[in-house]
């Protein structure tokens, strides 16, 4: 999809579609009211009678509009506007850009990112409305056998800022937006693909693209490799698959050659059954998503190689599969992991821990400034905070302020849990140092605790994406979260970055 800012008057623009907001109660937007004007009143005509109230998400398209260069018009629902806030403001966009999807429209001209959004620039309106119609328009259809060529999409898209000073800013945020998006897509495509597909060594061969592309240097681990470093915990896992387990580990230097790295930890558990701790056989197929951790890392790769961040980041992504077999994990069993402690294996179906604290251990090695870990670890997660917010915890409050605030400036939440020290005796075992489980109680925290007996010598952070990282149901998928709140996290580290000019 191709974008462009610009300043000018809506009611001169010539374009197929204008897209104007309402507010509740049929008040018109500011940047309504001039093509409301030139129409000679259509506008305030049709919302005298009903036709659209301004509910949020709401649409309603014009197809004649006298004394315009415009085609059609879109008025879009903006709610209340007192109330129109950054998470309003997204939907809005979301929802004008699926309904054009829908039409014959191919590029339109858009005037929400001249409303007033409480506590947000022109600058973040601009990248975010970016991120959000890229991410409206998203399909994953790769696989299917049959597609709709006739289907018309959406090429252009212009937004509008109000006044000429404000087009350089305005250019610098779409590239932001885009790259997100790009991040975003790249995730949620990895989390779409199934198992079959979408092995260890597919993500791995993935990241070895990035190498040509971005200049990232690559390095996977196999199984011998990982042996000789003593991952006994990583490896366990992998045992009940015929896949073998891959490490993968893909390093970004945009900053200073001697800037120590962030480095990012996703879990990349490309399908999860359970192992012996067998799930149910009722949405196991969305198991497939367990690796959107490693997704997002990649994705936030990508975007910060998009934009050039001046910032040196190592991904580090454990990659297996968890599956049932002779050889595969038992309850009761004990492995020794990469940092030496050993560990009771109380349930198989907590392996994401187990895959995570050797890869935890290794990037101890690259002596990071900080480090954070990404995984949809536990259902916990889910029954504590749903699909709006990650869970958040960690071992530096000023780490978890950064992901904190960029879950806030990102829109893609993440909520602080405890990580006190009264939790960790759950994890006491009779046999080993440690168990993987720590009972009912808790389980999000106790699942942090066990990550934290392996990051005592750096600032760490872990994000629990079980709820965010893809949706149930109808609309089942990948989300591309947390790509936006990781990116965000690393801009805020390069103190105030403006992406460099396209060479």
């Amino acid at each position: 999809m191709e974008f462009h800012v610009k300043s000018g008057t809506p009611e001169k623009q010539r374009t197929a579609c204008l897209v104007v907001g309402v507010f509740l109660s049929r008040k018109l937007t500011e940047p309504a009211r001039p093509i409301d004007k030139a129409a000679g009143g259509l506008l305030s005509n049709i919302l005298r009678k009903g036709d659209l109230e301004g509910k949020a998400g709401q649409t309603l398209l014009l197809h004649t509009a006298p004394n315009l260069l415009c085609e059609r018009i879109l008025l879009v629902g903006c709610g209340k506007e007192r109330k129109f806030d950054d998470t309003q403001f997204a939907r809005v966009v979301d929802a004008a850009t699926r309904a054009l999807g829908k039409t014959g429209v191919t590029e339109f001209v858009s005037y929400l990112t001249e409303l007033e959004v409480k506590g947000r620039d022109i600058g973040w309106k601009i990248a975010k409305a970016a991120e959000v119609t890229e991410n409206a328009v998203y399909e994953f259809n790769q696989l299917k056998s049959k597609k709709d060529k006739d289907k018309k999409i959406i090429r252009k898209v212009t937004l509008s800022v109000p006044s000429r000073s404000d087009l350089t800013i305005g250019e610098h945020a779409v590239r932001i937006g885009q790259s997100i998006a790009k991040g975003m897509t790249l995730a949620r495509n990895l989390g779409n693909l199934p198992g079959n597909i979408c092995t260890p060594t597919y993500l791995a061969n993935t990241a070895k693209k990035f190498d040509q592309e971005y200049g990232t240097k690559t390095k996977v681990l196999d199984e011998s490799a990982m042996q000789k470093l003593g991952m006994g915990a990583l490896l366990s896992v992998s045992r009940g698959s015929r896949q073998p387990a891959r490490l993968i580990v893909c390093e970004y230097h945009g900053g200073n050659q001697d800037d120590a790295p962030v480095a990012l930890v996703g879990k990349g558990l490309t399908f999860d059954a359970g192992g012996i701790s067998i799930k149910p056989a009722t949405a196991m197929d969305e198991m497939k998503y367990d690796m959107c951790g490693g997704a997002s890392v990649l994705g936030a790769i990508k975007a910060i190689a998009e934009m050039k961040l001046p910032i040196n980041v190592v991904g580090i992504i454990p990659s297996s599969e968890n599956l049932p077999d002779g050889d595969a994990n038992k309850p009761g069993d004990i492995v020794t992991s990469m940092a030496g402690i050993t560990i009771e294996i109380l349930n198989t179906d907590a392996e994401g821990r187990l895959i995570l604290c050797d890869a935890l251990s290794y990037a101890e090695s690259f002596k990071p400034v900080v480090v954070v870990d990404i995984a949809t670890l536990t259902g916990a997660c889910v029954v504590a905070l749903g699909d709006q917010a990650s869970g958040l915890l960690g071992n530096s409050d000023g780490l978890c302020k950064e992901l904190f605030n960029a879950g806030k400036i990102s829109n893609d939440r993440a909520w602080q849990l405890p990580l006190w020290d009264g939790y960790q005796k759950q994890l006491d075992s009779n046999f080993a140092d440690i168990a993987n489980i720590g009972g009912r109680g808790a389980g999000t925290i106790t699942a942090a605790c066990f990550l934290s007996r392996f990051t005592k010598k750096m600032k760490w952070a872990h994000l629990d994406i079980a709820g965010t990282a893809w949706k149930t149901g109808k609309e089942k998928g990948a989300t591309g979260r947390p790509v936006a709140l990781l990116t965000h996290f690393l801009i805020h580290r390069c103190n105030g970055y403006k992406p460099a000019e396209n060479t």
